[in-house]
């Protein structure tokens, strides 16, 4: 019998196996997987009409169209064509998506453990293009938060994906754990290519996908989109969260530190350097001499820092923090020209002069709103938050607010 133990419960265990067999703490939570063949799991994949989100994840801006990913569920497609009233025209269904990226009218998604390619030249008649299978090994459904042990006695792996749990609670001597069987459980306007926020995993330079997922950095060749390939899979990290392209190189957050990689030959990244940071969810974007990455604490994260870390990449191979800036709760982030522009949680949207870096000025606060990806495009900042898209201008020395338009 195979079970996934969470690494904190492992102290926990030995401790509880020494207890009496009546004490109430030998009680734990087990979750049991809840399953679907993975021929009906790719089958699920549907062009479907506009519904309400659950959960708002990743913005990503192609033409006058938004994309926000609804997460595990799909995708929700905007027509932006008039900025002051979007309207919700398509959402593509999508089990398991996280990501999406755009170039010559052809949109590439997670669909779990495959790539799927959509054919979006006709907004109105999208269609799968290609999958490539089995390319992505971290796409489980997350067991629920408090979770003990994951139960994996009847999982198919093979020919089976896990889309729920149902939790029982078991006390610690029914659960037989063998060690070498566990494992952590959860330890752009115009052009051909749209543009990705700072919390993306995927990014695409010339006829190349890089993909970031949790530990592994994969290559597909998209130069035949209907015959799209992985080049190559290598491990590049622990807990890789984001993937930020900026001349001939990736920037790939992780929750230990930022990772350099050059792409001079785009078939075949090469890491540059690493530098560690302290534990935290970790996005990142780059300007001339200085990567901005913000490091953000608690849940899964690990602690409880909360900053803004500017970091001196001059020489690419020796990394260096030039400064730091106490945040509230950071997730993504963008620079238009000499702004910065910082979604901190509930704290709202935060705009930073960089004429200076590493010296940073605050020049504008946006609050009473929730914050979690950005993108600066050239005429307008979009932003999403709390189920909500919200449109800026740029006016001047100005940011003004053009439009919130509620996704439910």
């Amino acid at each position: 019998m195979k079970r996934l133990l969470l690494l904190p419960f492992l102290i926990l265990f030995i401790t509880l196996t020494s207890c009496e067999e009546n004490d109430d703490s030998n009680l734990v939570s087990i979750a049991v997987p809840v399953t679907q063949s993975k021929a009906d799991f790719r089958a699920s994949v549907k062009i479907e009409e506009p519904r309400s989100i659950k959960e708002s994840g990743k913005i990503y801006a192609w033409k006058d169209y938004i994309f926000i990913n609804d997460k595990n569920e799909g995708v929700h497609i905007i027509d932006n064509t008039d900025p002051f009233n979007p309207t919700k025209i398509k959402f593509l269904k999508v089990p398991r998506n996280m990501d999406i990226a755009i170039k010559d009218e052809k949109l590439y998604a997670d669909n779990g453990m495959d790539l799927v390619v959509f054919n979006i030249s006709d907004i109105n008649n999208i269609s799968e293009i290609a999958r490539v299978k089995d390319v992505f090994p971290s796409y489980h459904e997350i067991a629920p938060e408090g979770t003990a042990y994951v139960d994996f006695e009847n999982f198919d792996y093979e020919n089976e994906v896990i889309v729920g749990y149902l939790m029982e609670t078991r006390s610690i001597e029914q659960v037989q754990v063998r060690f070498d069987d566990f494992v952590a459980a959860n330890a752009a306007e115009g052009g051909g290519t749209g543009t990705g926020g700072s919390m993306a995993r995927f990014s695409i330079k010339d006829t190349y996908l890089y993909v970031a997922d949790d530990s592994s950095l994969s290559v597909f060749d998209i130069s035949n989109p209907a015959n799209t390939n992985r080049l190559s899979s290598d491990y590049a990290g622990w807990q890789i969260e984001t993937i930020f392209n900026y001349e001939d190189h990736l920037y790939l957050g992780s929750a230990t530190g930022m990772y350099i990689y050059s792409i001079e030959d785009p078939a075949a990244p090469q890491q540059v350097s690493f530098l560690q940071h302290v534990l935290g969810c970790d996005p990142v974007v780059v300007k001339d001499n200085y990567a901005y990455v913000t490091i953000r604490g608690g849940n899964m994260c690990g602690q409880n820092f909360n900053q803004l870390d500017i970091v001196d990449i001059t020489d690419k191979q020796n990394p260096k923090i030039a400064s730091s800036y106490e945040m509230s709760n950071p997730y993504g982030l963008g620079i238009k020209d000499d702004w910065l522009f910082l979604c901190d949680g509930n704290e709202g949207l935060k705009v930073f002069d960089i004429q200076n870096t590493p010296n940073l000025k605050q020049i504008d606060h946006f609050a009473n709103i929730n914050t979690y990806d950005v993108i600066p495009l050239d005429e307008k900042l979009l932003m999403v938050g709390d189920n909500t898209l919200y449109q800026y201008s740029y006016k001047g020395n100005e940011v003004n607010l053009i439009s919130s338009f509620t996704l439910n």
